[in-house]
């Protein structure tokens, strides 16, 4: 989601094998695995950062007491320092929220953490690149001769640098520069930088609530490999092999969340808002409107992750040798957990 910052995101998926290492990976206890609505499991779920519109389907299923339907109490926590993947990793989270490119930093490392991606949170990855309107940053090759805002990570750059010369662009004339904001449109109007890779859902609607005119183009327009699924929801693997009921039943009350959400959108982002007022609420009923057919959209139901889709993206990966091992293209995810049918 747009406001993140990437770098963040990225350098703290570097550093989680060691935090895993440090916390003794001390497996995902804490629940018994048979609750009951009198008597639930207690879970914890780990945000990626603050709340946004990518969290709404968990909001409202704990605002409508789905989770404790299911024998469930979840307490949703901000990620410390060392990231929502390192958490989860180490078994302090049972579950929390990442994203496939972020993933596999620790998946291909030669210290992997016990993490797998069980639910896709949004089908198709909505990031791109957004810049000034009427400087003519339109399509990827119009890159050159222009500041790009770089977290100067490997996978960043290795992706915009792919676009710009799938579109043939010259990248060797992209000139980068430090993405000092996480605000990417208050980063445009200081002219900080000329364009920056957002999330539309929120740095795309962000503009449009500040009427403030961008242009925009998604990388998985350019090319398809780069429609991977960001964000996800993951769970610690010895919670999955040791309960896999309870995470069954946590996912059949998400699913219930998020269906919800892309059905009634400005309640939803109502309820995002009353559980964290430092949402602006104008800017949850845009993003909440935009995502609000994107959650399932051509899936045969939500949450799925595509094994096609998955094992494109980390292909690419290993073919520009991006990680320190090989990834294994039909690893790191499952939807062995999903609800059938609608999640009702």
């Amino acid at each position: 989601m747009t406001g993140i910052p990437r770098r963040t995101l990225i350098e703290t998926a570097l550093l989680a094998p060691a935090a895993c290492a440090l916390a003794a990976c001390a497996g995902a206890g804490g629940t018994s695995g048979s609750g009951t609505p009198e008597d639930p499991d207690k879970l914890t779920f780990v945000l990626d950062y603050t709340p946004n519109t990518n969290h709404t389907g968990i909001y409202v299923a704990m605002e409508k007491g789905w989770y404790r339907e299911q024998g469930i109490e979840l307490e949703v926590v901000q990620p410390p320092e060392d990231g929502a993947d390192a958490l989860v990793g180490s078994g302090r989270a049972q579950l929390g929220m990442g994203y496939q490119d972020v993933m596999a930093n620790y998946l291909g490392s030669d210290d992997p953490l016990p993490v797998t991606a069980v639910a896709a949170v949004v089908q198709h990855n909505t990031s791109g690149i957004i810049s000034r309107k009427g400087d003519g940053v339109t399509r990827p090759a119009a890159l050159a001769g222009r500041r790009y805002g770089t977290w100067d990570q490997d996978v960043e750059k290795a992706i915009v640098r792919s676009v710009v010369e799938t579109d043939g662009g010259d990248w060797s004339q992209v000139e980068l520069v430090p993405a000092n904001s996480t605000d990417e449109v208050t980063g445009l109007k200081a002219d900080q930088f000329d364009a920056i890779w957002c999330f539309e859902a929120w740095a795309g609607q962000n503009a449009k609530v500040q009427d403030y005119p961008v242009d925009y183009f998604a990388f998985r327009d350019i090319d398809p490999r780069f429609d991977y699924y960001t964000p996800v929801i993951v769970a610690n693997d010895t919670f999955l092999a040791e309960q896999p009921d309870t995470v069954r039943r946590f996912l059949d009350a998400t699913a219930k969340g998020y269906l919800y959400a892309s059905e009634h959108a400005d309640e939803a982002a109502d309820i995002l808002v009353e559980a964290a007022p430092e949402v602006d609420p104008e800017l949850a009923r845009a993003s909440q409107e935009y995502l609000a057919d994107k959650y399932v959209a051509d899936a045969p139901r939500w949450g799925y992750i595509d094994p096609e889709r998955w094992a494109s993206f980390y292909t690419w990966m290993n073919d520009q040798g991006l990680t320190p091992e090989r990834l294994d293209p039909q690893g790191g995810f499952t939807n062995d957990y999903l609800p059938d049918g609608d999640g009702e």
